[in-house]
């Protein structure tokens, strides 16, 4: 069905261009025989109306309709208004011109609008086109949308995975470079996630399917990246309130244009009426309402190139304005692959058992530093001997192990149950351990940094004025993490509440019209992720929370991209403001020399072409992201 609707709009644009453009080779023809032939003043009119009609008549029909509707003052009544007028002081060539020049600009803009369109659909050439479903021992082929959750599918080399679920059978090597913007291939294996999107590029795997198509990463991402435009920037909004105001303007300019100088210098009114007409087609804001919104489109689609997604203009443009970008420690800026450093037993204790009943204590939390104690254990636990567990987000975990109460988890835990302890400043994760309110030592656990972290950070400031880190973890690990990063400001031991209300500290210090950006892994951070003027997911293959919570969406894990898409959204911006002084400048130029009279009717129509193609051009440059990611 999708597919089907999606061939019939690709065929209606594709019937509707060789229309439009059969209609301009029509209307040049009759219009050159009106040129050439020796015709009698009605033979003439006739000849002219009809290349006039061939060419103008839906920008007639539009004008009347949304006259009735009540919307009078658009383009299209400027350019029916002009030619008809034209018409009306037997100026035939110019009226026909007009319309004529008028449509080859709209057919050069809906192709340029287009290009930039497929561009995109290119870049995001993820949407799968059929899932492969085994019946009565042969595979076949049936479209995503009619797979249900629990179904078995099958991914063949050189395909696309259509669903997110999880490998049953075989392994495989995938292409994520349609989700991350990178090319670096992931190994796929028995128990792992495989992303919707990807391309399994060797290998053959059975996916059980764990969401509806609805649900997948590919769909979330293609509704994002084609909603874009839903949130508007204010530099949108400011053109559709400028129209608003300029149109009635123009037509009131013109009308005075027509009628006072006349009767002031005695003049022909044929002069005057002539004027006001090239007046009205100099005045059609065509450059400023379609380059304005085209060049966020193309900025959202080079952004998406990169395996950035930002989920509308309006984000774009706070984007581009950033004052401190704050940063979550774990799964953000470090690796959130955890691993024990140092064990350090304390009263007798031997580093087996300190570990033995760390890992125990721990063996029904599926947090990061209970993975890591688990692993760093190592043997098969029983988990009969565990009971009466208490686990205390932010805290740590009592249990009662073989009788004996062990208690495991950071200082607060220790001071809670007043266990006389030695506390330590080592960096990284503490974990205090204590049997029967005697304490046992401690075990360091550490995350690595991402490899491209402190280049990012290095780009990063550059370009904002603070950088922050906020994190649940230590004050000492924290601060090592933020020293090796050269970063600003430390705020650590937060809890997820904690961190909202640092968030809203630094939105209330910050320089008027400026961005705090925060950047989480999406899972706990949603809170603040949705308080920060622009919340930056990171990990986002996957990751529902994140793709939720978030105003931008990094797809790979990578914090080098953060600057990239400061640096992409500040490009974007300068495009559109470029656009708009250009096109409102050179307008105003134009409107001035019209109404002087040192410009004809062509002249006016080349203008209004000829800005939009060059404003549109312009625009399109938004897409190609790489060479200014790099400056």
């Amino acid at each position: 069905m999708c597919e089907h609707h999606h061939e019939h709009n690709h065929e209606h644009s594709h019937k509707n261009k060789a229309f439009a453009l059969m209609r301009i080779l029509g209307a040049l023809i009759i219009f050159s025989a009106g040129l050439i032939l020796d015709l009698t003043g009605v033979e003439k009119f006739i000849l002219f109306f009809t290349a006039y009609l061939m060419a103008g008549a839906d920008i007639l029909f539009t004008a009347i309709r949304n006259i009735v509707k009540g919307e009078v003052f658009d383009e299209n009544f400027l350019m029916g208004a002009a030619s008809l007028g034209a018409f009306a002081i037997k100026e035939y060539p110019e009226a026909v011109m007009v319309m004529i020049l008028y449509q080859i600009g709209e057919y050069l803009q809906h192709r340029a609008v287009e290009k930039s369109r497929n561009s995109i659909a290119e870049l995001m050439d993820i949407r799968p086109d059929y899932a492969n479903i085994e019946q009565n021992g042969r595979l076949i082929k049936i479209s995503p949308e009619k797979i249900n959750t629990g179904d078995i599918i099958t991914v063949k080399t050189g395909e696309k995975i259509p669903l997110d679920g999880i490998v049953t059978e075989g392994k495989a090597i995938v292409d994520t470079s349609a989700l991350t913007g990178e090319a670096a291939p992931a190994e796929l294996k028995i128990g792992d996630n495989a992303v919707s999107g990807c391309i399994n590029t060797n290998g053959l795997i059975k996916i059980r399917v764990s969401k509806p198509f609805g649900e997948s990463t590919v769909s979330k991402i293609l509704e994002l990246v084609e909603h874009a435009g839903s949130r508007k920037a204010k530099a949108e909004n400011f053109i559709t309130k400028f129209a608003r105001y300029y149109t009635p303007a123009v037509v009131a300019g013109a009308l005075i244009l027509a009628v006072l100088p006349p009767l002031l210098t005695g003049d022909n009114f044929n002069i005057w009426i002539s004027r006001a007409l090239t007046f009205l087609v100099i005045s059609c804001p065509c450059a400023l309402v379609i380059s304005v919104p085209l060049s966020f489109f193309a900025g959202i689609g080079g952004a998406s190139k990169n395996g950035i997604l930002i989920k509308g203009s309006s984000y774009l443009e706070a984007l581009s304005k950033p004052d401190t970008v704050v940063f979550d420690k774990t799964g953000t800026l470090t690796k959130g692959t955890f691993c024990v450093t140092q064990i350090v037993p304390y009263n007798g204790t031997s580093r087996e058992k300190l570990l033995e009943s760390a890992a125990m204590a721990e063996n029904y939390s599926n947090h990061p530093i209970a993975l890591s104690l688990k692993a760093a254990y190592g043997k098969h636990i029983d988990s009969s001997l565990i009971k009466d567990i208490e686990e205390t987000a932010g805290i740590g975990v009592k249990a009662r192990i073989n009788g004996e109460e062990i208690l495991a988890g950071n200082y607060r835990l220790m001071e809670q149950y007043n266990i006389n302890y030695s506390k330590t400043c080592e960096p990284g994760s503490i974990v205090y351990i204590a049997k029967n309110r005697k304490f046992l030592g401690y075990i360091v656990i550490s995350d690595e940094l991402k490899e491209d972290a402190v280049s990012a950070i290095k780009d990063l400031k550059i370009i904002v004025d603070k950088t922050v880190i906020l994190t649940g973890d230590s004050l000492s690990a924290a601060k090592y993490t933020a020293a090796k990063l050269d970063l600003d400001r430390v705020y650590a031991e937060l809890l997820p509440s904690d961190k909202v209300t640092k968030v809203e500290e630094l939105i209330s210090c910050k320089t008027k019209n400026k961005s705090v950006i925060f950047v989480g892994d999406g899972i706990n951070d949603a809170p603040v992720l949705t308080r920060a003027d622009i919340g930056i997911a990171m990990g986002g293959m996957g990751s529902d929370a994140a793709i939720e919570a978030a105003d931008v969406v990094i797809m790979d894990d990578k914090p080098s991209k953060i600057p990239a898409a400061i640096k992409i959204a500040g490009k974007t911006m300068h495009i559109v403001k470029q656009n708009i002084t250009f096109a409102i400048g050179v307008k105003v130029l134009f409107l001035i020399l019209g109404a002087a009279g040192f410009i004809t009717m062509w002249g006016a129509v080349f203008a209004d072409v000829g800005v939009t193609i060059i404003a549109i051009v312009n625009a399109l440059r938004a897409l190609h992201t790489n060479s200014f990611i790099k400056k």
